[in-house]
Order: C-alpha cells, then sequence, then structure tokens
C-alpha cells in the first residue's frame, strides 16, 4: 500500500526512486543542488542519510565533487552545488551495498569511472553552450553545423562509454556470482 506521499516501502523503511522520479529531479535542478537539498531529498523519501555520509563518499570518489557558485548579492560568498545526478549515484550505492558489496567493491568493481564520465558529461555540455553563446552574437551556419556534428560525435562518444562501463559492471557482477 502506498503512502500519503505515493511511494511505495522497500526492505528496511525505505521509499525507492523511479527514474522518472530523478528525471524530473535533474530536469528541476539543471544548475546542481547543494548537500542538504539531496540530504532532504532522501529523508523525505524515508532514506537514512547524512551530510557527513554524502560527503564520506564524495572523498572516496563515489560522488562527483562540488562546482563552487556565487551567491546571489554581495558579500555573500559561494557554495558548492553537486551534480544532481549525485542522486542517481546515490541510490546506485545503497541498492549495490543492499547487494552485499563493500565500498570497496563498489569503488573498485562498479562505479570507478562512473563519476568521471558524468562529469565529462557536464564539461562538454558546458563547452556546447559557450560556443552556442559564441555563435549568437556572430552567426556563421558552417560553425553551426559544426557544433551540430561535434554534438553527435560527443554522444556516441559518451554512449560508447557508459557501454564499457556496463560491460566491466557486468563482468564484476558476474564474477562475484561465481564465487
Amino acid at each position: 500500500m502506498a503512502s500519503r506521499n505515493h511511494t511505495t516501502r522497500q526492505g528496511r523503511g525505505e521509499a525507492s526512486f523511479s527514474d522518472q522520479e530523478l528525471d524530473a529531479l535533474e530536469r528541476q535542478y539543471p544548475e546542481g543542488m547543494n548537500v542538504q537539498q539531496v540530504v532532504e531529498i532522501f529523508t523525505r523519501r524515508g532514506h537514512r542519510l547524512t551530510e557527513s555520509t554524502f560527503r564520506k563518499y564524495v572523498q572516496l570518489g563515489l560522488l562527483p565533487r562540488s562546482v563552487r557558485v556565487a551567491r546571489g548579492g554581495r558579500r555573500r560568498g559561494s557554495q558548492g552545488l553537486y551534480p544532481t545526478a549525485s542522486v542517481r549515484q546515490l541510490v546506485r550505492i545503497r541498492e549495490l551495498m543492499k547487494q552485499g558489496n563493500t565500498i570497496e567493491e563498489i569503488q573498485q568493481e562498479f562505479l570507478f569511472v562512473r563519476g568521471d564520465i558524468d562529469a565529462l558529461r557536464r564539461q562538454l555540455d558546458r563547452v556546447y553552450v559557450a560556443f552556442e553563446e559564441s555563435f549568437a552574437k556572430s552567426p556563421d551556419r558552417d560553425l553551426d553545423a559544426a557544433l551540430v556534428e561535434a554534438r553527435a560525435s560527443g554522444l556516441v562518444l559518451m554512449e560508447k562509454l557508459e557501454a564499457m562501463e556496463r560491460r566491466v559492471t557486468l563482468r564484476a557482477r558476474m564474477e562475484r556470482a561465481v564465487v
């Protein structure tokens, strides 16, 4: 039976996240989220997560590092924003831990390049946007066409890297199942 906030409970009283919910979060926070927002999303769903645990996962390389972003107004400083994909990554880490994997196994066998792939995707997106903004000032069809081609090549590259990661992950799971 679904609870009032329309979540289903699984194992140890925790609510799961659907792919659609994770996609919606990524659209809602395109610039990223601070650690408090991430923790709040998990705690609202019945997951136990603390800021220190989140930061530990960042230090261990399981989650990407934050990017410092200036806060609006003078003398307001900056805040660290983590890619919204960190929520998806945390869900994956928790699933792997529920399957009996240790942090070390997760680091070495499952998520060893995930953060780097996600960082590459974000960096490519920033490069594309920078070119688009530059082209808007003085349009050039040849440059527009080159950017479309570069985006397509980037997409192919990302798909290949993710497929390789899936294969390595599957191989690690199969080796663990045989043992």
